[in-house]
C-alpha cells in the first residue's frame, strides 16, 4: 500500500476490521483517477482535453456518488454588450410612432429604441458588405427592434409572423459575439449554438451564415439526423465557432463525449413552440443545463403559448418582449388567402383544375399524411404535371435533392407534408395550396408563410376547407378578418351551424347482424350511450313512454339530408300531440323518425 497509517482510535479492533478499513481507504484514494478516467488535474487520459462536471457524471463509477467539489466549474468572462446607440437618435414620440405604424409591441426594462436604418446599429464593415451584397435596403420591423437588444447582451422573446426576417435578426448579433470572443483551443466546443426543430430549417439557417464566412473566417456546422455522422464528427473536431443542430442529435453527439457546450455563450431557440410540439422539450432542457448559467438567450416564436411562456421564465434571465402583429396568431398581411368550401371526393378535381387556370410559379401543395403525398403526387403527374414529392419516410439524399429540384425552377409543384411548414426558405414560391386542412391554426399559417417571404414579394394560397373541418371554422374566420382578408359565406355558414357532420349511429363493435341488433334493443351502440339526451330515460324507456305519439304526425316531419345546410328541423317526438281515442293502440314509437331527429341536431342538445 502506499501509505499505511495505524488507527489509534480503533485499536482494540481486530486486526482483519482494522486492515480491512485501511486497505478500502488506500483504494479509494488510489482508484480515484481510473473511477473518473481523468488524471489529477482534471483532464480526460484519452483526449487530453479538460472535461465539465457535467461530462464528468457520465463516466463516474456507480459506487460513488459526485459532489460539486470534485471539479469546480471555472468560467472565463466574457464580453457580449457591442452596442453603441446611433448619434442622432429618435425621440420617444418618434419612436412611438414608428412602433405603432409597424405592430411592434415590446414589453421589458431599459429597452433601447429601434433603429430604422442599417447605419444606426453600428454595425461592422463585414456585416455591411453582406447585407448591401444580399440586396437589402432598410430592416424588417423585428430586425429593426431586435439588433439593438442582441447586440445589448441581453435575453431576447421574439414572436413574429413567418418570412419577417427572424433569421438574420439572431445570425448578425451572433457573428459580431463570435468576433468579440478568445478563439478556440483544440477541444473547445461551440461559441454559438443554434436550435431548430427540422433538418429542412437547420439547413436554411446554415445557408444564412455561410454568407459571412467568407469574410470572417467563422466556421460553422449543421448537425441534424438522417445523415452520416463521421462528416459532422470531423467538423466538431476542427472547430466551429456556430453549431446549428436539431435537439436529437446534438444530445447523441454530447452522450457521446463527441463535443461540449463550455464556451457556448450565446445560445438561439429558433421556432420554439414547433420544437415543443415535436416533443423536445426534455432534450432542450437538458442542453441547457450543459450551457454556463450566464449566457445570452434569444428565444424566437410565431406563437406564445403557455409552454413557451414557461421555458422563457425557466430559462430567460430579464428578457425583453418583442411582439410584431397579434400575439395568438401572426399571419403575413401580405398573403392573399382564398377558402374553398367543398367535400373531401371533390378536392382532387378542384387542385387539378386550379392547377390549370390559376396557378403560375413555383406551387407548394401541404397533404396530411405520407401516403397521401405519394397518391396525390402520381395523380398530378398523370394529369400532365412535373410534380415532386416530401414526407419523412424520405432519405436525407432523397430530400436534398428535391429541395434542389424545387429552388432551381427544374420543378415547380412540390407536394409535400407538414415537413416542409416550418423554416423553409424558397425564393419565388407563388402560390400555397392546403390540399387538406391542418388540424390547428397555427399550423396554417406556417403553410401559408412559405409564400410572400422577403420585403417585396406578395404570394396566394388557396385552401380546401371540407364539413370535416368545421371545428376550425371559426378560428380561421379570425385569422382572416384580422388580415383584412374575404371571409367565404359557406365558411361563415359552416361555423356557425348548430350541429356538425357525422357519419351516422355507430353501431356495436362487432359487425355481425346478431351482435347489432342485440345492441340495438338494449339501448347501447348509438352515440353517446343508452340514455337519450335531454329526457333522462335510456332508449327501451323512450319507447314506452312514446307509445301515444302518432305515426303519422312523425313522420310528416323527417327532413331531407341530401342538402347540407337543412333549414326544417324535424321536432322532436317526446312533443307530438297525444292520440285520440279513436287512434289504434298498435301506432307507437316511430324509429326513424327518432334517428332523423338524432342525427340532426347531435348529443349535445
Amino acid at each position: 500500500f502506499r501509505s499505511y497509517k495505524p488507527i489509534n482510535s480503533v485499536r482494540f479492533l481486530p486486526f482483519h476490521t482494522i486492515f480491512a478499513m485501511q486497505f478500502a481507504d488506500n483504494f479509494q484514494y488510489s482508484s480515484r483517477s481510473v473511477m473518473y478516467n481523468n488524471d489529477r488535474n482534471g483532464y480526460d487520459r484519452i483526449s487530453k482535453r479538460p472535461r465539465t462536471a457535467y461530462n464528468q457524471l457520465s463516466s463516474y463509477s456507480p459506487q460513488r456518488v459526485p459532489t460539486k467539489t470534485d471539479v469546480a466549474p471555472r468560467f472565463q468572462p466574457f464580453e457580449k454588450n457591442f452596442y453603441t446607440p446611433a448619434e442622432n437618435a429618435p425621440d420617444d414620440v418618434a419612436v412611438d410612432t414608428y412602433r405603432n405604424n409597424h405592430e411592434i409591441t415590446v414589453t421589458g426594462t431599459n429597452i433601447p429604441v429601434p433603429n430604422v436604418r442599417f447605419e444606426d446599429n453600428n454595425f461592422p464593415d463585414y456585416v455591411m458588405q453582406v447585407l448591401h451584397k444580399q440586396g437589402l435596403s432598410t430592416p424588417t420591423s423585428i430586425q429593426s427592434q431586435a439588433w439593438p437588444i442582441a447586440m445589448s447582451g441581453r435575453d431576447l422573446v421574439g414572436i413574429a409572423q413567418t418570412g419577417s426576417g427572424k433569421t438574420l435578426a439572431y445570425i448578425v448579433p451572433a457573428t459580431v459575439h463570435v468576433q468579440h470572443q478568445n478563439k478556440l483551443e483544440k477541444g473547445d466546443g461551440p461559441i454559438v449554438l443554434i436550435l431548430a426543430p427540422t433538418r429542412e430549417l437547420a439547413q436554411q439557417i446554415e445557408r444564412v451564415a455561410s454568407d459571412f464566412k467568407a469574410l470572417t473566417g467563422i466556421r460553422h456546422t449543421c448537425l441534424f439526423g438522417g445523415a452520416a455522422k463521421m462528416p459532422q464528427i470531423r467538423d466538431l473536431e476542427r472547430g466551429c465557432e456556430i453549431v446549428i443542430a436539431t435537439p436529437g442529435r446534438l444530445n447523441d453527439f454530447l452522450d457521446n463525449n463527441v463535443t461540449n457546450l463550455s464556451r457556448v455563450t450565446y445560445l438561439v431557440l429558433d421556432e420554439a413552440d414547433r420544437m415543443l410540439d415535436m416533443g423536445f422539450e426534455p432534450q432542450i432542457r437538458k442542453i441547457i443545463d450543459r450551457i454556463r448559467p450566464d449566457r445570452q438567450v434569444l428565444m424566437w416564436s410565431a406563437t406564445w403559448p403557455k409552454a413557451v411562456q414557461e421555458l422563457a421564465r425557466a430559462f430567460l434571465v430579464d428578457f425583453i418582449q418583442i411582439n410584431v402583429g397579434s400575439l395568438n396568431l401572426s399571419a403575413n398581411t401580405k398573403i392573399r388567402q382564398i377558402i374553398e368550401v367543398c367535400e373531401e371526393h371533390e378536392k382532387e378535381s378542384k387542385l387539378t383544375e386550379l392547377l390549370r387556370s390559376f396557378v403560375t410559379g413555383k406551387t407548394l401543395v401541404f397533404v396530411e399524411t405520407k401516403k397521401k403525398v405519394d397518391e396525390l403526387t402520381r395523380a398530378v403527374r398523370r394529369c400532365g404535371f412535373g410534380a415532386i414529392s416530401m414526407h419523412g419516410n424520405k432519405t436525407q439524399y432523397e430530400r436534398d435533392y428535391v429541395l434542389n429540384e424545387f429552388r432551381s425552377g427544374r420543378s415547380m409543384i412540390l407536394i409535400a407534408t407538414d415537413v416542409a411548414a416550418r423554416g423553409l426558405d424558397v425564393d419565388d414560391v407563388r402560390c400555397v395550396i392546403n390540399f387538406d386542412y391542418p388540424n390547428s391554426c397555427e399550423d396554417y399559417v406556417h403553410r401559408i408563410g412559405r409564400t410572400g417571404r422577403g420585403p417585396q414579394q406578395d404570394g396566394v394560397s388557396y385552401a380546401f376547407f371540407t364539413p370535416a373541418n368545421q371545428k376550425q371554422a371559426k378560428s380561421l374566420i379570425a385569422i382572416l378578418q384580422e388580415t383584412n382578408q374575404v371571409v367565404n359565406p359557406k365558411l361563415q355558414e359552416l361555423a356557425y351551424s348548430r350541429f356538425e357532420k357525422t357519419s351516422g349511429p355507430k353501431w356495436s363493435r362487432n359487425n355481425d347482424y346478431k351482435s347489432q341488433k342485440s345492441a340495438q334493443s338494449n339501448g347501447y351502440g348509438y352515440k353517446n350511450g343508452p340514455m337519450r339526451p335531454s329526457t333522462g330515460y335510456n332508449y327501451r324507456q323512450q319507447t314506452t313512454n312514446e307509445s301515444s305519439y302518432s305515426q303519422n304526425q312523425v313522420q310528416g316531419h323527417q327532413p331531407q339530408f341530401g342538402h347540407f345546410y337543412n333549414t326544417q328541423p324535424p321536432p322532436p317526438p317526446h312533443v307530438q300531440p297525444p292520440l285520440t281515442l279513436s287512434s289504434k293502440p298498435q301506432q307507437y314509437y316511430n324509429p326513424a323518425a327518432f334517428m332523423n331527429y338524432y342525427a340532426y341536431y347531435g348529443p349535445q342538445q
